[in-house]
């Protein structure tokens, strides 16, 4: 695990109050008579947050996100002013896990509206290898109650139904990080996921709601809007993954484990969930073998982050390479405008690779 993403963790104490000192003399009503005028003042962790709250918020909100365009989401640290604005939000949306300072810095914001997306559906542990292939649905239904009897989640749904939100999963230790993927910790990508993402969407419709009440009814239909169009990139995903000539990818980033689990597929990731991290020889070598015996094709590499191990390992291996969006932030360099859009060009992506029929 790369140390440096750890630094902010045990810094932000400090930040915090330093932050919340400075900024002090700008109190709630300061700050309500900005540009924003009474909108509800939103802070949001880093993007596929910010897409939810401004997708179902609409009009009604002024989102601000911690993490600018073109930053990697789990290297950030957070200014003191940025740590000060937190408090004088009036609702908070993060994934804890993600962002270590993010975590801490909200913790100690007080905001009373502060949503964690990983409590509005259920996270599982995936490792360098994912796989929602081998075993078949009625495998899928087993590891579904095994996890479910794990975490207390009686009944969770079935991939792909449209049910309520479960309940929230035990909250991990702090000292997580982004250390996951590894034995006992959680994959926090259910993002990547659209129909996890639609949970998600369901739960941050309701906190909305509830923290906004006079506007709860255009909450909702946004809410209902955005998960519709969720539902019809699921469909797009099933429809278009369903045939393909291999079922395995190989990633430089190992976030896709949910997608690989929703859509019957293999994630290989090269070096694991830290997209930095350099990988051993042996995992090269067990890579090399995997392409050979899966027929895999591509190597992916992600827009936030360096491309040199995916090109390496592609020229050692003569595969191809090719862009599999994460989609922990939007660039100038990302294959679509928003969320949608660039998951339809990672589907793209990924029909090429597998050899969609």
């Amino acid at each position: 695990m790369n140390v440096r993403r750890l630094i902010p963790t045990t810094a932000v104490t400090g930040a915090v109050v330093l932050g919340l000192t400075a900024l002090s003399a700008c109190s709630t009503s300061d700050a309500a008579d900005g540009g924003d005028g009474d909108k509800l003042k939103v802070t949001a962790s880093f993007y596929p947050m910010q897409f939810l709250t401004e997708r179902i918020g609409g009009e009604h909100v002024a989102v601000t996100s911690l993490t600018k365009p073109g930053v990697e989401p789990h290297d950030l640290e957070l200014t003191p002013r940025q740590i000060g604005s937190i408090s004088e939000s009036d609702y908070v949306l993060y994934l804890k896990g993600i962002q270590p300072a993010v975590d801490d810095a909200i913790k100690q914001s007080g905001v009373k509206n502060t949503v964690d997306a990983a409590t509005l559906t259920t996270l599982e542990n995936h490792g360098s290898e994912v796989s929602g292939h081998d075993h078949g649905h009625e495998g899928e239904e087993k590891h579904a109650d095994e996890h479910a009897d794990e975490h207390g989640h009686e009944g969770e749904e079935e991939h792909g139904h449209e049910e309520e939100a479960p309940e929230a999963p035990e909250e991990h230790s702090e000292g997580d990080g982004h250390n996951h993927g590894e034995e006992g910790g959680a994959d926090p990508h259910i993002w990547l996921d659209p129909v996890k993402y639609a949970e998600v969407a369901k739960g941050v419709g309701k906190s909305l709601e509830k923290a906004d009440p006079d506007h709860a009814a255009d909450y909702k239909k946004n809410t209902d809007a955005l998960v519709a169009e969720l539902g019809e990139l699921n469909t797009a995903y099933e429809t278009g993954l369903k045939s393909t000539s291999t079922k395995t990818f190989i990633t430089t980033h190992s976030a896709f484990g949910y997608l690989a689990e929703r859509y019957g597929l293999t994630q290989q990731g090269i070096a694991g969930i830290d997209p930095e991290a350099e990988p051993s020889p042996a995992r090269i070598q067990e890579i090399h073998t995997i392409a050979e015996k899966e027929k895999a094709t591509t190597v992916f590499f992600e827009t936030l982050a360096s491309d040199k191990t995916a090109k390496t390992l592609a020229k050692d291996t003569g595969l191809k390479t090719g862009v599999l969006d994460p989609l922990e932030g939007i660039t100038d360099k990302s294959q679509g405008a928003d969320y949608i859009e660039v998951m339809e060009s990672n589907l793209a992506a990924l029909q090429k690779a597998l050899g969609a029929k």
